[in-house]
C-alpha cells in the first residue's frame, strides 16, 4: 500500500500530503478537498468490537504472526483445561479437548524441544533473543538429523550454549551444565561439537571471549571499585594472550585470574574462594593461571593505572 500511496497525488496540488479517510477509504487533498483515490484498502490491524474485550491490551483479532520455527501453519486453536461448571459435562470430564491430530509429529517434536529450551533458559533468566536463537538452532539440528542418539536435555543445553555465543551473552559450559539436570558436561560438549560441524558458515557462533565474561563475573562480586576493576581485568586478560603462555587455559580461568590480580592491585582484595564461586573455576586452577600472569604483571596493566598496591606486594 505504501508504494501505491506514494504514486497518488492531487493534480492541482501535487506537493500536498494526502489525508486518508479511514472510514470511507478515500485519499483527500488537504488544499482543495479533491478525492485523489477512493476505496483504499486498510491494511492496519482489525480490532475486536466485543464489549467484554474493551479492557484488553491487545485488541487484534487476527491472531499471532506466522511462527517460522514450525514446519506447518500455526492457525490452530488450543483449549486449556477449564475449571468452571460450563467446562465440564455431567460426568465431570472436560467438554472441550484438543484433538490429537492438530499438530504433525514433526511439530510435536519441535514443540517439546522448544519447551525444554525455555524451561532451561528460565533457570538463569536468559533473554528472549537468546531463547529464539537457541530454538532456531534446535530446529536446524532436527531437520539435519545430526544429533540422533543424544538426550533431549543435552541437545537443548548445547543449543542454548550456541545461542548465548551467537548473541554475545556468553555463558561457560559449567553454567550450561548446571541448568541441564540429566545431561553431563561430556555429553553436552560432544553434542555441541556435532552441531557446530553441521551449521552453515553464516550461522557459526563466535568463539568464547574472555572480555565478555569479566563484566558479568565482576557484577557477582561485592567490589568497591567495580568499574575500575572490570576495565583493568579486561585489559589484563587481553594483554595476557600476547605475553603469557595461557592459550590452553579455559576462558573462565583466565577471567578469574585477571579479576584476582586487578582486585589486588586496586587494594580491593577478594578471597579466592569468592572469585571461584562467582566464576565457576576451581581455586587451584585460578592460582595456576595467576602464577603465569604474575611475572609479566608490569606489562599487563594499563599505562594510566594507579597502583594502590605496588607490584612487589601482589600476592604470590
Amino acid at each position: 500500500m505504501s508504494r501505491y500511496v506514494k504514486q497518488l497525488a492531487c493534480r492541482f496540488h501535487p506537493e500536498a500530503i494526502l489525508i486518508e479517510d479511514y472510514r470511507a477509504g478515500d485519499m483527500i487533498c488537504p488544499e482543495c478537498g479533491l478525492v485523489a483515490g477512493d476505496r483504499m484498502i486498510d491494511v492496519s490491524s482489525e480490532w475486536r468490537t466485543f464489549s467484554n474485550d474493551s479492557d484488553t491490551k491487545d485488541m487484534s483479532r487476527v491472531g499471532a504472526t506466522q511462527n517460522p520455527l514450525f514446519s506447518t501453519d500455526n492457525f490452530h486453536t488450543f483449549t486449556t483445561s477449564g475449571t468452571g461448571a460450563g467446562a465440564l459435562d455431567e460426568s465431570g470430564k472436560q467438554k472441550y479437548t484438543n484433538r490429537s491430530n492438530q499438530m504433525s509429529s514433526e511439530d510435536k517434536a519441535l514443540k517439546t524441544g522448544f519447551d525444554t529450551i525455555r524451561q532451561m533458559a528460565g533457570r538463569i533468566s536468559l533473554s528472549t533473543r537468546i531463547i529464539d536463537r537457541a530454538c532456531l538452532v534446535f530446529k536446524q539440528c532436527y531437520e539435519n538429523k545430526c544429533v540422533r542418539g543424544y538426550s533431549q536435555d543435552a541437545i537443548a543445553a548445547a543449543c542454548i550454549y550456541i545461542g548465548c555465543r551467537h548473541e554475545g551473552a556468553q555463558r561457560t559450559i559449567k553454567e550450561i551444565c548446571a541448568i541441564a539436570t540429566s545431561a553431563s558436561k561430556v555429553e553436552i560438549g560432544r553434542c555441541f561439537k556435532k552441531i557446530i560441524r553441521k551449521l552453515v558458515d553464516n550461522n557459526q557462533p563466535e568463539s568464547m571471549n574472555t572480555k565478555n565474561l569479566i563484566p558479568r563475573f565482576c557484577s557477582q562480586l561485592q567490589l568497591n571499585e567495580e568499574i575500575l576493576i572490570k576495565k583493568t581485568a579486561i585489559h589484563i586478560a587481553e594483554q595476557a594472550k600476547e605475553f603469557c603462555d595461557i592459550q590452553s587455559r579455559a576462558p573462565e580461568s583466565i577471567a578469574s585470574a585477571s579479576i584476582y590480580m586487578a582486585c589486588a592491585a586496586a587494594d580491593d582484595r577478594q578471597p579466592l574462594k569468592d572469585i571461584a564461586t562467582a566464576t565457576g573455576a576451581a581455586e587451584n586452577t585460578i592460582r595456576q593461571v595467576y602464577k603465569k600472569l604474575l611475572p609479566k604483571a608490569a606489562e599487563l596493566f594499563p599505562k594510566d593505572f594507579i597502583f594502590k598496591c605496588p607490584l612487589t606486594n601482589l600476592p604470590m
